[in-house]
């Protein structure tokens, strides 16, 4: 049982180089998202919700990540990692000793928590610290609200053991068999014969909340059976017992459904979703650590090795973290405890006339609007408009990730409804929110829009949209191309970016997209847009050559990339001989990143920081040159195989005007950001950004600022200080 909570058998993660494993590169930002929960700058409850993603986002790498290499382990087990050498087997070694690394960090976060909670007269409780009185209302609780409506299941030689569903818990007991102990068979120790206990609870509130000499106490439900596990099974004894979490591989192919299935996509995705339910387990997590027996009996029924379980003392679902907080202060009103409220700026509003409407203020000015500062509003306003103007013809648009009800859902069934062409090309293969996409394309298609399913050899990834109007006799485009999803929830929670533009090149080159994608092809070349597969890799490649030879000339080179994830190797590739002639490369790069810089004769001129705040950077902005010959790109991809080969991304070009100017400054912001900005070293760690020699900069509070009254910038002879500090402090 030593091997449950010993890591020192796994092999040591590969020596650092030039590149970094993108699974540990994604270990190590999910350990800056947890340090979050650490941080006393932030307020508490944000900090219990920062444990919360953590530990979400560790869901979803063991479903996903380990998933896939738990495929590959099986199927291709002597393939390698391009970067590090590392087969599946290896990765999958390297991972669970660097989870087994960061946890302890959670678990002195969760206490962190807990203490000063503590302070204000709220106890987050287990049960081994209750005295007699808490104990009395605990046992009353179980037996009024809990015990009825549990259904434990018994595992034995005449019963079988149940299938167990997917990041739920349940309670695991071990109980007595007398007849087997009678018998003394050699099989129990070896577990292939368990007289078990089995209770699911998924459908109970987690936590029971109550007062008790003014303090409130909170208990955790999985805790409170688990306490009077006992009761549940009578005159049988419970001689283990524990609180126990599977997560299982969500990591399916639907090509997999187009070879099984001779029925319309569709179909295909919801059979998809029904495999994915049943998939391999890949972790299974435990609130203490099982007895031999136990783990020899799960093993044998789950086809897994001892280095599956993970032991944790606290909490096996962090998902209450995102409840609690509103459940103990329900109007906010320690402010103490949350962000100050920061709603979106609305910085136009064309529904109430402002500049003429929509499509007048359009036809003079291009539009840039910046998430979470900015609201959705102008462009759910600018469907509308179009959905009522008798010069509109079409409204194209690319769909991903909707939230629930959907205010640019009804905008585009409005416009169906009104008679205009609608086209909704709509990706159901978004992962986790494929279920939500396949009741999307029904609403729509019933409201008259017509909606296709992207392509088979390509996930459509791109965030654009396509108005075409009939003046005069003349094609008119209004083309908005984004960052982020069409969706209002994580437009408020999300950095990104909207660029609106009447720019006819623009226009016609999303014409060609939609065209190509109507008829199952990507487009091969354009003009202004970006397009992956076949034209976003190699414009960002012809763009950093262009820098080099600069530099190689006698000229300053700069190339600016803000992207979520990087591993792209002919891009890093080229960013190293960027370096190399002495290229100034800046990155801000969220999560994955393959490349270290720093390194001497290689990567020297390279500097990446992440930032992680209050709200998930999620933009993408690719910037090349300075001053007069300065390009300036967004678009929805980021440098990863898959978005820059396997997807159909787009990038525009913000060529001018106050869109231009926006950007600029906001690139300013995040490269001065001191507060939540973490530097990348030259093994591939990170440093937190505490300059104590600098003003505090926090981007995502500056940028609220800067947002909400849009103002004149400085003359440019002033110094970025200058420029970003004057305004802000005279605010």
């Amino acid at each position: 049982m030593e091997e449950l909570l010993n890591t020192n058998n796994l092999p040591a993660p590969p020596v650092p180089g030039i590149f970094v494993n993108r699974e540990l590169s994604w270990l190590e930002f999910n350990r800056r998202v947890l340090s979050e929960s650490l941080n006393p700058k932030i307020p508490l409850m944000e900090r219990l919700k920062f444990l919360s993603i953590y530990f979400s986002n560790l869901d979803e790498f063991f479903m996903v990540r380990v998933g896939s290499l738990h495929d590959q382990s099986i199927i291709e087990p002597n393939k390698l990692d391009d970067k590090t050498g590392l087969n599946a087997a290896g990765q999958i070694d390297a991972i669970l000793k660097k989870v087994a690394e960061i946890n302890p960090i959670a678990e002195r976060a969760w206490e962190s928590i807990k203490q000063q909670l503590r302070a204000q007269d709220i106890d987050l409780m287990d049960t081994q610290h209750l005295n007699k009185l808490d104990e009395q209302i605990v046992q009353k609780y179980f037996a009024e609200n809990i015990r009825p409506l549990l259904s434990p299941q018994i595992v034995d030689r005449q019963h079988p053991f149940p299938f167990l569903k997917n990041k739920e818990q349940f309670i695991l007991t071990v109980l007595e068999d007398k007849e087997k102990d009678k018998s003394k068979d050699k099989s129990e120790t070896k577990g292939d014969s368990l007289k078990l206990g089995i209770v699911s609870f998924s459908h109970l509130p987690p936590y029971f909340i109550f007062t008790l000499n003014q303090r409130r106490r909170v208990l955790f439900t999985a805790d409170i059976i688990l306490f009077c596990a006992q009761k549940l099974y009578g005159k049988q004894k419970v001689v283990e017992k524990h609180v126990m979490r599977v997560t299982r591989n969500a990591d399916i192919s639907v090509d997999e459904g187009l070879y099984d299935f001779d029925i319309d996509f569709r179909g295909v995705m919801e059979e998809m979703l029904k495999k994915r339910r049943r998939l391999d387990v890949v972790r299974l997590q435990f609130s203490s650590i099982p007895g031999e027996r136990v783990v020899n009996f799960l093993c044998k029924k789950f086809k897994v090795t001892p280095a599956c379980f993970l032991v944790q003392s606290i909490p096996l679902d962090f998902s209450f973290g995102f409840a609690l907080p509103s459940a103990l202060d329900p109007h906010k009103e320690e402010k103490s405890w949350f962000y100050h409220e920061a709603k979106p700026f609305v910085p136009v509003d064309f529904a109430k006339g402002d500049a003429g409407g929509a499509f007048n203020y359009l036809q003079n000015h291009d539009l840039l609007l910046s998430f979470p500062f900015h609201s959705t509003k102008p462009f759910v306003d600018l469907l509308y408009e179009a959905a009522d103007d008798p010069s509109v013809v079409s409204i194209k648009i690319s769909l991903y990730r909707l939230a629930n009800h959907s205010k640019i859902a009804s905008a585009l069934a409005h416009a169906a409804e009104k008679g205009k062409e609608v086209l909704c090309v709509l990706e159901l293969r978004a992962r986790f929110d494929e279920q939500n996409n396949i009741d999307y394309a029904t609403m729509l298609e019933e409201a008259g829009c017509t909606v296709i399913y992207g392509l088979s050899d390509y996930k459509i990834h791109a965030k654009l949209c396509l108005i075409t109007r009939k003046v005069h006799n003349q094609i008119q485009y209004i083309t908005q191309v984004g960052t982020g999803n069409y969706n209002e929830k994580t437009s408020e929670l999300y950095t990104d970016l909207s660029f609106i533009s009447t720019d006819p090149k623009m226009g016609e080159d999303a014409t060609r997209v939609f065209q190509a994608l109507c008829v199952g092809e990507v487009v091969e070349s354009t003009e202004r847009l970006w397009v992956a597969p076949n034209c976003f890799e190699s414009n960002v490649l012809r763009y950093i050559q262009e820098q080099v030879d600069l530099a190689r000339s006698g000229g300053e080179g700069y190339v600016f990339i803000k992207v979520n994830s990087l591993n792209d190797m002919e891009i890093m590739e080229k960013l190293i001989e960027a370096s190399q002639a002495g290229v100034k490369v800046e990155m801000v790069i969220r999560g994955i990143c393959c490349l270290c810089p720093g390194i001497p004769g290689y990567t020297d001129n390279i500097r990446i920081k992440s930032i992680v705040g209050r709200y998930l950077e999620h933009s993408r902005i690719f910037i090349f040159g300075t001053g007069e010959q300065q390009r300036i790109f967004m678009g929805s991809g980021d440098l990863l195989n898959r978005n820059t080969r396997r997807r159909v991304e787009v990038f525009a070009e913000v060529r001018d005007g106050d869109p231009r100017r926006e950007i600029l400054h906001l690139v300013d912001a995040i490269r001065m950001d001191n507060q939540n900005s973490w530097e990348m070293l030259s093994d591939g760690s990170y440093v937190k950004d505490n300059s104590d020699h600098a003003e505090p900069l926090d981007s995502h509070t500056y940028l609220h600022h800067y947002f909400e009254k849009p103002f004149e910038l400085p003359p440019a002879k002033l110094s970025l200080k200058e420029r970003l500090f004057g305004r802000f402090h005279k605010n």
